[in-house]
């Protein structure tokens, strides 16, 4: 048997690689714990369809001079279609293509980005119906990679 500290420690993982699971009994039954090997494409499977109790919408925004942000989708699991436009400076909307965003269920995380000395890291944005959100910022010009998401809970 090899020691512990004969195995990589900075290893990059492959989907075929194995990991040493158990599988745990049902409380007061007769079965037994089962130990076993999973691989890493398994376990990926598994976190990609385990249900957090909302659905998500996570961008990069970049902004500049009049025209509607531009998104750089990181994920999307509302199942929905979003469109960003510009309505003035700093004004901006995101439009779904179906009814996502629930009253008292959808909540909006996010900021500038690369920012500027001066500028505050904050944004303001709300609700406008169940297809649009309204994001304010301190003007164009202000958003550069600016983390966005969106969670729309169950």
């Amino acid at each position: 048997m090899a020691t512990i500290t004969a195995y990589p420690i900075n290893s990059t993982p492959k989907a075929s690689d194995l990991l040493l699971g158990t599988k745990v009994p049902t409380i007061n039954s007769e079965e037994q714990p089962i130990t076993n090997n999973v691989t890493i494409a398994s376990v990926a499977a598994f976190a990609n369809t385990y249900n957090l109790g909302y659905t998500v919408y996570t961008a990069l925004l970049t902004q500049a001079a009049a025209a509607a942000p531009v998104a750089t989708i990181l994920q999307n699991t509302t199942g929905g279609t979003l469109v960003w436009t510009r309505q003035s400076a700093g004004n901006y909307t995101v439009t779904a293509s179906t009814a996502l965003f629930t009253v008292n269920k959808t909540i909006v995380f996010g900021n500038y980005g690369n920012v500027g000395a001066g500028l505050t890291q904050d944004f303001g944005w709300n609700r406008t119906s169940d297809t649009t959100i309204t994001l304010i910022v301190d003007g164009d010009d202000k958003l550069v990679n600016g983390s966005f998401e969106i969670r729309i809970y169950s």
